[in-house]
């Protein structure tokens, strides 16, 4: 069983690098963000390399992530564990903080010294004022370098996040090579919306306030084979 989140996605975009891999839709605003495998893989290494070379965290360290499904998040959630570090879901101790612009009222409860906010805006745009204590992460990710090399060892928690990702794949019935169409809100966990389709090298259309009136069409368009709503 795979033990390393880095070369699991290497794998998932192995065979063709410009193929669509994450598709986002939101329907309360009719945005549409596609992409390939290497403009995904680049926002991957420019977080990794943040991490790494700016923050000197180091494999082991722990991240606060408060932020929903959405294509940045993956961004972020891959480029943490390129660069090794855990990923923490609850309010604790952790070195770097990353959150969306309506979250970092939370932050107190995450005491890190580096903190991130995301406007999680459409085209990646800044945010409009960014919030005292934060750092604005679309703007300071953008000077680093698109290419990184992980740990060949992967992170800590890298082997136990795999294998539930593997066993999610199997019951949501994710097949190799598979194209998702993905209902944001009925699968808020990374776990699903991102780790178990990558585990199948299976590309996704991930959706926020979907329209069910819109699946069918949306499902011809983007050429889904399975759908998970």
């Amino acid at each position: 069983m795979a033990d390393n989140i880095a070369r699991v996605f290497a794998a998932a975009i192995a065979a063709d690098p410009t193929r669509p891999l994450l598709t986002w839709y939101d329907d309360a605003t009719g945005e549409r963000t596609e992409l390939s495998g290497t403009t995904l893989a680049n926002w991957v290494a420019k977080t990794a390399n943040l991490l790494v070379d700016e923050l000197a965290r180091s494999p082991g360290d722990p991240a606060g992530v408060l932020l929903p499904p959405h294509w940045q998040t993956a961004a972020v959630l891959l480029g943490c564990w390129s660069a090794g570090l855990t990923v923490a879901d609850t309010p604790g101790d952790v070195d770097v903080l990353f959150a969306a612009a309506d979250r970092v009222a939370e932050a107190d409860a995450w005491p890190a010294g580096d903190r991130y906010a995301l406007a999680l805006a459409p085209f990646a745009a800044p945010l409009r004022a960014v919030p005292a204590g934060f750092a604005d992460y679309v703007v300071e990710v953008r000077g680093h370098g698109d290419h990184f090399t992980p740990s060949a060892q992967g992170g800590p928690a890298d082997a136990a996040l795999l294998a539930r990702a593997e066993a999610r794949a199997t019951a949501l019935g994710i097949s190799p090579g598979d194209r998702l169409l993905i209902d944001a809100a009925a699968y808020p966990d990374p776990t699903d919306w991102l780790l178990a389709p990558l585990t199948r090298a299976a590309s996704i259309v991930l959706c926020a306030n979907l329209t069910p009136a819109l699946l069918p069409t949306r499902a011809t368009t983007e050429n889904t084979t399975r759908t998970l709503t």
